[in-house]
């Protein structure tokens, strides 16, 4: 779940949890909004951890391929 996915499900549940007083027969709002926060702040965590700690940001090369040892190689002077 991205990101902006699951801020907007804590926004969605904080608005139906705090801000709605209407009553619903069978449904519970307020229940349906905590629920709703908390799918997103789980989403939240997940995402975040997947961005910083799960995903390899190294560049890989294959084991026979010479890695550059230069962030920019010289060029040709004229």
């Amino acid at each position: 779940m991205p990101i902006g996915t699951s801020l907007a499900l804590i926004a969605a549940g904080a608005i139906l949890h705090f801000a709605i007083t209407a009553h619903v027969s069978g449904v519970d709002i307020q229940t349906v909004g905590t629920i709703l926060m908390l799918v997103g702040i789980l989403g939240l965590i997940l995402s975040l951890m997947y961005t910083f700690v799960w995903a390899d940001h190294r560049r890989r090369y294959p084991p026979d391929y010479d890695a550059p040892t230069e962030r920019y190689p010289p060029r040709d002077r004229y």
